[in-house]
């Protein structure tokens, strides 16, 4: 554990010189998510470091409504505490944070990949409500409560928090994301939560981009497809930029 902000945090940070990679799990879930799909493989060319989130995974929670902006004042320390400039791979809620951070502090920011990710509310399609009882509801207990030094008894004030946040924000627009400096790789599934208009209008943002759509897949696109995901990814953290094609036309020459 260490401490963010004040806040017992739990963290994971390999040893070594290689280009730091910070993985920013998705809400109501945990880093052990991206440590498990994404991490084994890009560990051969980066220094992966990861933490969880107030009230997610291992980091206990605190009376605090859930709100994207302290999640990157979260990542801001977190990054701080390395002390080198970072890539972010930021999945889902990840990803508005890895975008937030690179809007508020392009000086620690390297490159960033964001995975069915949206920058508005209202660039997420209409999904059945996550229920508060029933199976459903019971089986992500007790995952939570494996993990979660707050028991049980808590994971539905998590519930409660999170899908508030996700009715009200992130909150952003396309011109907020213009003023990020950092090349950005906007990734998709075909049949994400997020409606792909949302996800197009996010690339053609950005200075300086490259889509990824993933065909046949969902919000999960990271595990569906893991080996394409993970190239794709590598090939955008490692690459020259911009990449050379035969006719370039958003790019430059």
């Amino acid at each position: 554990m260490i401490k963010l902000n004040g806040q017992r945090t739990w963290a994971k940070v390999a040893k070594g010189k290689k280009p730091t990679l910070v993985l920013l799990h998705g809400g109501m879930s945990s880093s052990a998510s991206l440590l498990r799909t994404v991490a084994p493989r890009l560990a051969k060319d980066f220094r992966i470091a990861a933490f969880d989130r107030r009230g997610h995974g291992r980091t206990p929670d605190t009376d605090e409504a859930f709100h994207y902006s302290s999640m990157a004042d979260e990542t801001v320390a977190f990054i701080e505490r390395l002390g080198v400039k970072v890539h972010l791979l930021g999945h889902s809620d990840g990803g508005v944070v890895a975008l937030l951070v690179a809007m508020r502090r392009p000086d620690l920011v390297r490159r960033v990949v964001v995975v069915g990710t949206n920058y508005h509310f209202t660039g997420l399609y209409d999904v059945p409500e996550f229920p508060l009882k029933g199976p459903v509801f019971k089986q992500w207990r007790r995952e939570y409560a494996r993990l979660s030094p707050d028991g049980k008894k808590h994971a539905r004030v998590v519930v409660g928090k999170a899908l508030t946040l996700f009715a009200t924000e992130p909150t952003l627009s396309c011109d907020d994301l213009a003023t990020i400096k950092a090349p950005v790789l906007v990734m998709s599934g075909d049949d994400d939560v997020v409606k792909l208009s949302h996800t197009c209008s996010m690339y053609e943002s950005f200075r300086t981009a490259q889509l990824a759509v993933v065909p046949g897949t969902s919000h999960g696109v990271l595990k569906e497809r893991n080996k394409l995901s993970v190239r794709l990814i590598r090939r955008f953290l490692t690459g020259d930029l911009p990449p050379a094609t035969l006719a370039p036309l958003r790019r430059p020459r």
